[in-house]
C-alpha cells in the first residue's frame, strides 16, 4: 500500500479535557467574579459591624433598664429615704448625670460613635470638615452626640414607623454633623488633616460673676 492510498483518520469523538491544552478561561470573567466576591464580603463586613453596634446598644439599654427596675423596687431605709445609690435625677441630658452614671453612659456612647457613626458617616477630614479623635474631651461634642444617639435609638425602633430612619437623618444626623464639623465648631482647632492629628480645646467666653453685675443692674434706670 502506497502513501497515497492512506486516508486521514476521523476526528476523535471524545470530549477534550478542559484542563488540557484547550483554550484558556476568559481572564475578564475571572476578574469580574473576584471583584463581585470582594464587594460581597465588604457588604457582609459592614452589616456585621452594624449588627454588633446595634447589639451593644441593646445590651446597654437592657442593663440600664434592669438598674432602673432594681432602684424602683429598692426598700426605703429606716428614715424613710431611699438609698443614696438611687438616682433622683430626671434629666436625660448626659451632663446632668452623676460621675458613675456619666462614665457608663459615655462608654456606651463611644461604642456607638466609633462602631457605627464614624464608619458609616465619618467622611474625609479636611480644613472644611475637621474632626477630633478625642471628641469625648469636648463637652459640646459629647452633648450633641449623646442627643443624636438618643434620637437614633428612638427613631430606628420598629415602633417609629417606616419614616423613622429618614426622619433621623434629616432632622438629627445632618444638623448635628454640620455643627460639629463646621470650621467654627468645637473641633475648629483640632485635626484638619488625618496625617496630622491634633486636639485642642477652644476657650469660650468667660461668664462674669453675678456679684459684679448686681450693682450695674441696680443702677439701671427704670422704665418710664
Amino acid at each position: 500500500m502506497t502513501g497515497t492510498d492512506c486516508e486521514p483518520l476521523p476526528p476523535d469523538p471524545r470530549p477534550s479535557d478542559p484542563d488540557a491544552d484547550g483554550p484558556e478561561r476568559d481572564t475578564t470573567s475571572v476578574a469580574s467574579e473576584d471583584v463581585a466576591t470582594e464587594e460581597l464580603w465588604a457588604i457582609i463586613d459592614r452589616l456585621t459591624r452594624e449588627l454588633l453596634a446595634q447589639r451593644q446598644v441593646l445590651d446597654h439599654l437592657t442593663v440600664a433598664n434592669e438598674d432602673f427596675d432594681d432602684a424602683a423596687h429598692e426598700p426605703p431605709s429606716a428614715d424613710g429615704a431611699r438609698n443614696e445609690s438611687a438616682s433622683t435625677n430626671t434629666s436625660i441630658c448626659i451632663l446632668a448625670f452623676d460621675p458613675p452614671q456619666y462614665a457608663a453612659e459615655l462608654a456606651a456612647l463611644r461604642m456607638w460613635v466609633e462602631d457605627l457613626l464614624l464608619p458609616v458617616y465619618g467622611r474625609e477630614i479636611s480644613t472644611n470638615r475637621p474632626w477630633c479623635s478625642q471628641w469625648q474631651e469636648h463637652p459640646e461634642a459629647v452633648v450633641r452626640l449623646h442627643g443624636l444617639w438618643l434620637a437614633f435609638q428612638q427613631l430606628t425602633d420598629a415602633d417609629a414607623g417606616l419614616t423613622g430612619p429618614a426622619t433621623w437623618h434629616r432632622d438629627y444626623l445632618d444638623p448635628t454633623l454640620a455643627q460639629l464639623r463646621d470650621p467654627a465648631g468645637p473641633f475648629g482647632a483640632c485635626t484638619t488633616n488625618a496625617a496630622r492629628p491634633n486636639h485642642r480645646l477652644l476657650a469660650g467666653p468667660a461668664a462674669a460673676p453675678v456679684a459684679t453685675l448686681a450693682p450695674a443692674l441696680v443702677d439701671l434706670p427704670s422704665a418710664a
